[in-house]
């Protein structure tokens, strides 16, 4: 059986949203899956001063939390992360950059890799943010199966690095029909790829 880690972070629920979805498409394609939030770094004036992010905090402060065993386990990791300044979020950076070991070991090599990610505007990094994740993926020497073009559906959501969302202006436009899809095939394709190489 496949190995998947979905790995993110999500400060308001959208990533969240998103990453659920993942894990249940990947359990559905055949894959033992792990769904796993990296820790909340902001300060808990920050996280009050947005009502949507201190309601998010307190209804998942109890999920598991990823570790690297999370990803040394995977056979194939998606991680997630809202575009911040067109890139990372520092809580999802700060989880990677403490794989450290675990990259210096081989652990995090040959396997099969994608993101997913959101902003609140349809040109606000999201791309970006996708391709940054990326340059981490390399030096892992990880495997990039990003989503491209390989199913009509893709031209729904638009984006062939991943899956991305804009949250609108008010920062709560719900996933549509065309993101749904969008995850449920790349979580599939990613599943798929990751059993080939592990055959």
């Amino acid at each position: 059986m496949t190995k998947l880690s979905v790995i993110y972070y999500s400060s308001t629920g959208t990533l969240h949203a998103m990453a659920k979805r993942l894990a249940e498409a990947g359990e559905k394609a055949g894959a033992e899956v792990r769904l796993r939030q990296v820790p909340e770094l902001a300060p808990a004036e920050a996280i009050a001063s947005n009502a949507a992010w201190s309601q998010h905090f307190d209804a998942t402060k109890n999920e598991a939390k990823a570790t690297a065993d999370d990803v040394v386990w995977a056979d194939a990791v998606l991680f997630g992360t809202p575009t911040r300044y067109g890139n990372v979020s520092s809580q999802l950076k700060q989880f990677i950059d403490t794989l450290g070991p675990q990259w210096g070991q081989g652990l995090l090599a040959d396997k099969v890799y994608a993101g997913f990610t959101a902003s609140m505007t349809a040109h606000g990094g999201q791309e970006s943010t996708l391709l940054a994740l990326y340059n981490t993926i390399h030096h892992f020497g990880g495997l990039v199966v990003a989503p491209g073009y390989t199913d009509p559906l893709k031209f729904g959501d638009g984006n062939p690095y991943g899956v991305s969302h804009v949250t609108g202006g008010s920062n709560d436009a719900p996933l549509g029909d065309a993101q749904l899809n969008a995850l449920d095939h790349m979580a599939q394709r990613v599943v798929k790829i990751a059993g080939k190489l592990s055959a």
